[in-house]
């Protein structure tokens, strides 16, 4: 326990200057933008008196460094600061928004893991038959389909629109009807999931060959060990370490998917939030949310690795 303490520990220190990084390219890039804060809020009409009013009562007509710092002071006390176009708090924005999108990140992450072990496994124990053959086809034929385009086809086939039993265009609250949530959140989270499952799928069958074929496999089974208990008490375990570190890198594919999906299935979200941010030209929000939506891609890779230590006995021994 004292090692994964201090593995934690390590990294956090080595995040510290990663995000201040990401949140000094982030605030730099939109602070050059051609869009203006204050057209955004007063109207195209607004004459340069009152659009130098607003710059200078919010701040804007200070120099870079000292905006940026204040910037900075702002959020470590929490304050993502004010949409200038809807004068709202960013905060209590993205308040509402970020569960959806991690509802979302979650179904899409489930679903992308069932996939992956379903395909991954099948092709493994199969080896160079045609189930086999078959899972390659269908793991290549979800890696070659946009997530964006798979969307576009459930919603044409398997929703209300299309004569199925899914909802689209609305968003039921868990906290209403779990039922209704899910119906709601389906079709989403399999867009979201079959590519990026079909990509682990690959990896999984990978690492299960290269573990099957090992020594202590032969052995054990040799033994007489069924080879139910040997694949799930050893191979599976030892062949998913790898695929484990891959969805890590897969998750901030999932992140950025979940905003396109939510633009299509109107999911009241992060990235419906950004596409407004963007149609409003308010870089106030779209800054906000991209800083958010970089944290959480941050903590999520912290959280791998800590997973990845644990399961891999390996590192333990290093340590």
């Amino acid at each position: 326990m004292r090692i994964v303490l201090g593995l934690i520990a390590r990294r956090l220190l080595t995040l510290i200057p990663l995000m201040l990084g990401i949140i000094a390219f982030i605030f730099v890039v939109l602070a050059l933008s051609p869009n203006n804060a204050a057209i955004a809020a007063l109207g195209d009409s607004a004459s340069p008196a009152q659009v130098a009013a607003f710059n200078h009562q919010h701040g804007l007509d200070r120099a870079l460094p000292v905006r940026y710092v204040s910037y900075l002071g702002n959020l470590l006390h929490g304050d993502l600061g004010t949409t200038y176009a809807l004068n709202k708090p960013i905060g209590s924005i993205i308040g509402q928004a970020l569960p959806v999108t991690l509802q979302l990140t979650v179904l899409g992450v489930i679903g992308a893991i069932v996939v992956a072990l379903v395909l991954g496994i099948t092709g493994a124990l199969y080896r160079d038959r045609w189930p086999d053959q078959l899972t390659r086809v269908l793991s290549i034929a979800g890696i070659a389909i946009p997530s964006f385009w798979l969307a576009i086809l459930l919603i044409q086939r398997f929703s209300t629109i299309g004569g199925g039993p899914f909802p689209t265009g609305r968003y039921v609250n868990p906290e209403t009807s779990v039922s209704q949530w899910l119906m709601s959140m389906t079709l989403p989270a399999i867009a979201l999931a079959v590519p990026v499952g079909c990509s682990l799928a690959r990896i999984v069958r990978t690492s299960m060959v290269e573990e099957l074929d090992r020594d202590y496999v032969r052995t054990a089974i040799g033994a007489g060990l069924p080879p139910v208990v040997v694949i799930g008490r050893n191979v599976l375990r030892n062949a998913l370490i790898t695929p484990l570190t891959a969805l890590g890198l897969q998750i901030g594919y999932l992140i950025g998917g979940a905003i396109i999906i939510e633009a299509i299935f109107s999911l009241p979200g992060m990235g419906t939030q950004m596409m407004s941010a963007v149609e409003q030209n308010d870089a106030g929000l779209a800054r906000g949310l991209v800083i958010v939506i970089a944290l959480g891609f941050v903590v999520i890779n912290l959280i791998v690795d800590v997973l990845y230590f644990i399961v891999n006995p390996r590192l333990r021994g290093a340590h």
